[in-house]
Formats: structure tokens, C-alpha cells, sequence
């Protein structure tokens, strides 16, 4: 990064103004590429799709903390327009990433925009490249927290629908009369994360509700094996499990009995020889004819990522993770049986320690740390976003500064940018990072080094966060193969 740094404006409220009207006029520009054309923009790999004006240009300043400078809707704004006009097939490009190449890095040197947008673009210009041959179907079966969140990622993905269409939700019948309209209403609205992003009709006539203009058939039934899906047009389906009642290849098998399924994704940490995989780490490790993997659970996708970081740099002799969880469903509301220790004891009143199986899992996805992790959790009463403090034992000795830097580096410029984000503020709470699609926030501030010994804290949004990984794992399992900007390292 230069020393460039943009003048300070005369006026603030003119300048906010200008910089304002031009994202409103991205949002037509960036909706239409996507929709028309598969061709998705991102801002430092912040998608730039179905986003407000404010958080456009909140997405504009995050940039400061990634390069240490600002970056103008002017920059941008020209640089989607020309995209507009060039004949680019289905691609991810971070405009962001080109701006601040060409107007600050000096890579675009002695050219005008457009032919340094050619020069890099060029790969992209003509392809006739497709992510996918055609659509492939998803069904989740399970409606619960993360089915629901599930649902709402596919549906804001869609786009023209030319990848991932979620066609079904799998349900027990309900005993209420409206169940259909009860289960609708509860992705329209959700006291964690907000209203759903656009409208929502029920047709009961259909059985369905649709999305955004994306009909989803709601199919009821007691046992994964029992459903004929092609009866609703449903045919090579990828079925996610969200319910974690069968988490073994057995159990999960009952759902390739049933007809138009083609493969399964379990919301859970697998058990037996299932791959267990996390987004991002192990993604390679799936194969072509694996009809059955496991996403994990969220706190292995939050605590695999920066172990691998911290690994690969500095080498993990030995190690401890305590999970500061938020309360979840199986736990009581008020004191009651559980067939679990503690667990029976209120959610919203009390601290509850508890196992997790999460430093064992780390393992199955790198093997190289196997016996060297141990593990607890504590469940606390919040209802959303949970920390993981990894207690390490280091072969090479640092220091805080230097371990911070290597964290950032790999949050803001590796291939693991998907996977760790990085937060540098010390007035930021666990309800700041409701909604991050990141597998963990490593909490800067809090990082502790001294000398082999480094306590690193992340936060992670146990549900969502969580649910941005599964929808990651669906696309390597469906075969979506996106040309991108930057290309692939």
C-alpha cells in the first residue's frame, strides 16, 4: 500500500451526499449483473448484492481497516460500470479489490481504467465458463434454527436461480390446525437475527410458501426414507440434515432410499468414518462419488481455521479450548429433567459447564494436532454468538504484535479470508458479531503472547456464522465452480 491517502473533504455532509447518490446507483447495477448475468460483486470479499446504501458504503469504509486507507464509491462506482459494459461471463469479482489495485497499489500504471480492467479481467471476457451445467436442487430436512438460517442464505443467493434452488423443507406435521403459516411466520421473523430480507406469501393450497419468488414445498413426514421427492419435481437433490437425529452413515443413508436424492449433508459433527469436514481447511478432501459428509459442528468450524493458521506459522506443541457457548435449544428454560448433567438447570439464569466434543473433532480435520488439544465448554445465557479461548502452547516463540499481524494477514489476504476475520476494536461485545459469515472473529485486543505461551479469543456466531460454512460445503459438494476475481492462488 502507498502513502496515498485521500484529501480530507471540505465539506463532509456535500461530500457524504455525492458519495451516497453513487451507491444508490451501484445497487441497480450490481442487481443486474447478478440477476441477469451470475456475475456477483464483492468489496474485499463483502458482497456488494441485495445491500442497502448504508451498508454499501459501510462496506466502503471497512476497507480502511484492511488496507489502511479509504475507499470512494467514485473508485468503485466507475469500475462496476464498465463491467456492465463488457462481455463477462458468470464470475465472483471484488471490485474493491480492483479499485484499490489501480488507483492506490499503481498496478494499472501508464493505462486508463478501462484498458487496465481489460488487462486484468481478461481471463473473464468471452467466457462462456458456467459455475454449474444447471441448477441443483436442495432440500433441508429439519426447519429448526440453523434450517431456517439455511433457508434464508440459499434464498439470497439464488439470484437467476442458475446454482443452488432450495425447492423443499422436510417437517413433522405439527398439531396445529395453520402449521404451514406457523412455520412461514418463523423465517419471516427471528428475534436474533431480524426480518427476512424480502417477502414471504404462503400458498396452502400448494403446500408452500415462496421466498423472493422461490416456491419451497414444505413435504411432511416421520422418517427420511418414506418421501418420493420427483413427485415435486424434486430430482438429484442435495438434502441437508439439520435435525442431528442420525449421525452416522447408517442412519444417514435412510435418506438415499428415498427417490430424486443424490447426496446428504449432515449439520453436525459425524460420527464413525464420516468425513467431517470444515469449509475452507479439508474442502479438497471431498470427493466426486462421497454421497454423505458432515459439516462439522460450529465451534470446530470456528477453532480449526485460526489453529491451522497458528500451526502452519508457528508449529502447536500442545493446547486447551474452553468454549463460551450460547445457550442452545435442548437446554431448559426453567430447571427441569435433562438426561445430560447440568444441563437440566435454567439456560437464561445460569452459567453451565458442559463437554465439547470440539478440540477431539479438530483431528478428523487436521490430523497433525491429534492428542495434542483438550476441551470444555461453558454454556451462558445469551442466545446467540459464542467465544473460543485457545490456550496454546507454541515450538516457536512470538510476541503479541507479530502474532496479531500474522492473524490479520491471513484474515484480510489468505485463502483462509472466508474462514477468519479480524477485529482490532476494543469496544466490541458478542452482539456485534450477530450475522458475521465468517467461521470466527479473532479479537484482537484480547490476544495474550508470552514468549511460547499465546491465548487467542474468537468470536464466532454459532448459528449463522455457522450456517455460511454448510452453504460453502453444499457448493463444493454440487460441483459450483465460480471463475473469480482475484484468481485462485
Amino acid at each position: 500500500m502507498t502513502d496515498h491517502k485521500r484529501p480530507r473533504p471540505d465539506d463532509y455532509f456535500s461530500d457524504w451526499k455525492e458519495r451516497e447518490a453513487l451507491a444508490e446507483d451501484l445497487i441497480p447495477l450490481v442487481g443486474r449483473l447478478a440477476r441477469e448475468r451470475n456475475i456477483k460483486c464483492f468489496c474485499y470479499d463483502r458482497s456488494m448484492v441485495n445491500k442497502s446504501v448504508l451498508d454499501l458504503m459501510k462496506t466502503h469504509r471497512y476497507v480502511r481497516q484492511v488496507e489502511g486507507n479509504e475507499l470512494s464509491e467514485r473508485e468503485t462506482h466507475p469500475i462496476v460500470k464498465a463491467i456492465s459494459g463488457m462481455n463477462i461471463g458468470p464470475a465472483h469479482i471484488d471490485v474493491g479489490r480492483l479499485a484499490v489495485n489501480f488507483y492506490d497499489k499503481g498496478l494499472g500504471e501508464g493505462k486508463t481504467l478501462e484498458e487496465y480492467l481489460r488487462s486484468e479481467l481478461d481471463y473473464l471476457i468471452d467466457s462462456t465458463h458456467k459455475p454449474l451445467e444447471k441448477p441443483v436442487d436442495v432440500v433441508l430436512y429439519g426447519f429448526g434454527r440453523i434450517g431456517r438460517l439455511m433457508a434464508r442464505i440459499l434464498i439470497d443467493k439464488a439470484d437467476g436461480g442458475e446454482v443452488l434452488r432450495l425447492r423443499a423443507v422436510v417437517v413433522r406435521k405439527g398439531k396445529a390446525p395453520n402449521d404451514l403459516v406457523k412455520r412461514a411466520s418463523l423465517l419471516r421473523r427471528d428475534s436474533v437475527h431480524g426480518a427476512f430480507a424480502g417477502t414471504i406469501r404462503v400458498d396452502e393450497e400448494r403446500q408452500s410458501f415462496v421466498a423472493n419468488g422461490n416456491e419451497v414445498r414444505v413435504i411432511y413426514a416421520d422418517s427420511p426414507d418414506s418421501i418420493d421427492y420427483t413427485e415435486y419435481g424434486i430430482d438429484n437433490a442435495l438434502v441437508v440434515d439439520n435435525t442431528g437425529v442420525w449421525r452416522d452413515e447408517e442412519g444417514l443413508s435412510q435418506h438415499l432410499k428415498s427417490k430424486g436424492v443424490a447426496k446428504v449433508v449432515l449439520t453436525a459433527p459425524g460420527k464413525g468414518n464420516l468425513k467431517n469436514i470444515v469449509a475452507g481447511i479439508n474442502s479438497s478432501d471431498i470427493a466426486d462419488d462421497d454421497r454423505i459428509i458432515s459439516a462439522a459442528s460450529c465451534t470446530t468450524n470456528a477453532i480449526v481455521p485460526p489453529l491451522k493458521a497458528i500451526d502452519d506459522e508457528y508449529g502447536i506443541v500442545h493446547g486447551h479450548v474452553e468454549t463460551v457457548h450460547a445457550f442452545t435449544n435442548d437446554q431448559n428454560l426453567i430447571d427441569n429433567y435433562h438426561k445430560a448433567d447440568r444441563r437440566g438447570r435454567s439456560a437464561p439464569l445460569n452459567m453451565v459447564i458442559t463437554e465439547t466434543g470440539a478440540a477431539k473433532a479438530v483431528s478428523k480435520v487436521l490430523p497433525q494436532l491429534d492428542g495434542k488439544l483438550t476441551g470444555n465448554a461453558i454454556r451462558v445465557p445469551t442466545p446467540n454468538v459464542s467465544m473460543a479461548i485457545l490456550n496454546l502452547t507454541l515450538k516457536e516463540s512470538t510476541d503479541r504484535d507479530r502474532l496479531n499481524e500474522h492473524m490479520r494477514h491471513m484474515a484480510l489476504h489468505s485463502g483462509m479470508r472466508r474462514q477468519i476475520d479480524y477485529s482490532n476494536s476494543p469496544e466490541v461485545v458478542s452482539t456485534d458479531f450477530v450475522g458475521s459469515r465468517t467461521a470466527c472473529v479473532l479479537d484482537a485486543q484480547a490476544t495474550i503472547v508470552n514468549g511460547n505461551q499465546a491465548v487467542v479469543y474468537l468470536w464466532y456466531d454459532n448459528e449463522f456464522g455457522y450456517s455460511c460454512q454448510v452453504y460453502r460445503i453444499l457448493e463444493r459438494m454440487a460441483g459450483v465452480d465460480y471463475l473469480v476475481y482475484p484468481p485462485k492462488s
